[in-house]
């Protein structure tokens, strides 16, 4: 995340199939964080879907190539 960057919380309900899934995935992938997959799926989503914004881009690649120090 940029510094001095905004962040918004965001409760979603998914079916609980997709959060097994997901809490699957984080316990063999210790790189990766809840809030990162989240991150790097909604910016791909938008960004597969016609969105070209610089700060999405970012956020995107950020979310792939940022790891936890």
């Amino acid at each position: 995340m940029t510094p001095g960057a905004v962040t918004v919380s965001l409760m979603v309900e998914i079916p609980e199939d997709l959060y097994t899934s997901i809490q699957d995935y984080l316990k063999t992938h210790e790189m990766w964080s809840q809030e990162r997959m989240m991150q790097a799926a909604l910016s791909l989503f938008l960004l597969q879907n016609g969105v070209n914004h610089p700060r999405v881009n970012s956020l995107y690649l950020d979310s792939l190539f940022s790891y936890p120090a």
